[in-house]
């Protein structure tokens, strides 16, 4: 996996080509120990995901698969199925935003680390698929849980019971992307949008990823908790008193992080 930064951003490349970006143990764990490296990085406060050559990422490594396979359920679901949560979860979790740049077939697995990135923008070429179910599995790395989550229960078992391809078009339709943009401009737009998101303080874009991953599967009393727990949590923060002053005097705000 390539890893570089501009300015406050971190861009994680999926980098295996030859593979169409497969996710292997190798790269899964690279996903995870990079993303703590950027969590240690105050200087860095977003991160975009992409793959290398044609793929985003054409799914779980299925070669290495049927090794596990083979060993039995507990060799499966230990040494594949969970190294994929672990990932999957990580991303979703992150207390910066993590923004996929679907720049070409995202499959399986790959549909699955969409799923859990913050926001994602697909260039116009790319294509989607739930693709486990055409060799006899089901989705493994959250993909039962998150998708439905994502664009709704009937519309996600459409799509995992079928192993349909769609296109980037249908994807933002159904709410798994947020926009589809030019192939030559998904880099571009993915930085300009993590930039964006930069400038703004650190701990409310913390504590609202926090407030909204949580909520998801609470009732909304509980919730609603959660949300107060959080905004307890900064509103004695220096940037979101400057936050207010700034409005109240009617100047730019200048957030320190802090």
């Amino acid at each position: 996996m390539k890893f570089e930064t501009k300015n406050a951003v971190a861009v994680l490349t999926l980098n295996r080509p030859e593979k169409l970006n497969a996710l292997n143990n190798d790269l899964l764990n690279a996903i995870c120990d990079t993303l703590d490296r950027i969590e240690l990085d105050p200087a860095l406060r977003a991160v975009v995901i992409t793959g290398a050559g044609r793929a985003f990422s054409a799914g779980a490594d299925i070669t290495a698969f049927q090794r596990h396979m083979q060993a039995g359920p507990v060799e499966a679901v230990t040494h594949f199925m969970r190294p994929g949560h672990r990932m999957t979860r990580r991303v979703e979790n992150f207390s910066k935003p993590v923004i996929a740049a679907v720049n070409g077939l995202a499959f399986g697995g790959g549909c699955e680390l969409v799923e859990a990135c913050h926001i994602a923008l697909a260039a116009e070429g790319a294509r989607f698929s739930k693709a486990e179910i055409n060799i006899g599995i089901i989705p493994t790395f959250g993909g039962t849980q998150r998708l439905p989550r994502n664009i709704g229960r009937k519309a996600a078992l459409e799509l995992i019971l079928s192993g349909r391809e769609f296109d980037a078009a249908e994807a933002a339709r159904l709410g798994l992307v947020n926009r589809v943009v030019p192939a030559s401009d998904i880099l571009e737009a993915a930085h300009v949008l993590a930039s964006d998101l930069t400038s703004k303080p650190p701990h409310a874009i913390a504590a609202a990823l926090t407030a909204v991953h949580r909520g998801m599967d609470a009732s909304i009393d509980d919730g609603l908790a959660i949300e107060e727990a959080a905004f307890a949590r900064i509103v004695s923060t220096y940037d979101a008193n400057e936050g207010v002053a700034a409005f109240v005097e009617k100047r730019p705000p200048a957030f320190l992080g802090r």
